[in-house]
């Protein structure tokens, strides 16, 4: 329910997802052109959506991961807050666990704090979430500038849900993207 009324207000934001349950819940609140699956890149999301909010800076960028991927960039926080883009928003999944390999505790369920991270490396705006109606002003929030970039994590509820899986094909998911923002496929 959070991922779909983020995506309902998107408002023309390119969006990048983690690997995983971050994938199928974008894929389930609508397949689209603009919407990147990495598929295999654990740990890539937040990387890719910087260096599409690099390429692309007239363009919003989402980056929608989970808390055992970004985990594995945790000096990806860094880097971004560095490089500053204005245009990056990365929304952080935390449901405490490592989802893909078992429901282990992951380490947010153990005192790490995703936004005060980001905020102790520089970005711009950071914030937990943990309801539908921070969800909707969220919403809000993220049609306005930015200073920098933005942390956002939505604490939810550790459990299997059905998954709605995007397609596979990195080569025709990278090619759709391409060619949504006007560029020859290859």
């Amino acid at each position: 329910m959070a991922v779909k009324k983020l995506l309902d207000a998107r408002d023309g934001a390119l969006v990048v997802t983690g690997l995983g349950s971050p994938s199928y819940d974008v894929h389930a609140a609508g397949d689209r052109d603009d919407n990147y699956y990495l598929w295999g890149a654990m740990g890539g999301a937040a990387l890719v959506g910087l260096g599409l909010a690099q390429a692309q800076p007239q363009r919003r960028v989402m980056v929608i991961t989970g808390d055992g991927e970004q985990l594995m960039a945790f000096g990806s926080l860094a880097t971004i807050s560095v490089a500053r883009p204005t245009n990056l928003d990365l929304i952080v999944l935390d449901n405490q666990h490592f989802g893909e390999t078992g429901m282990q505790s992951s380490h947010t369920g153990r005192g790490i704090s995703f936004d005060k991270v980001a905020s102790a490396c520089g970005f711009a705006e950071v914030a937990e979430l943990r309801s539908l109606e921070e969800v909707d002003a969220l919403c809000e929030r993220l049609r306005r500038p930015a200073e920098g970039p933005r942390l956002f994590v939505l604490k939810i509820t550790a459990e299997n849900l059905p998954r709605s899986l995007p397609p596979r094909d990195a080569v025709a998911v990278k090619n759709r993207f391409r060619a949504h923002l006007g560029f020859a496929t290859c």
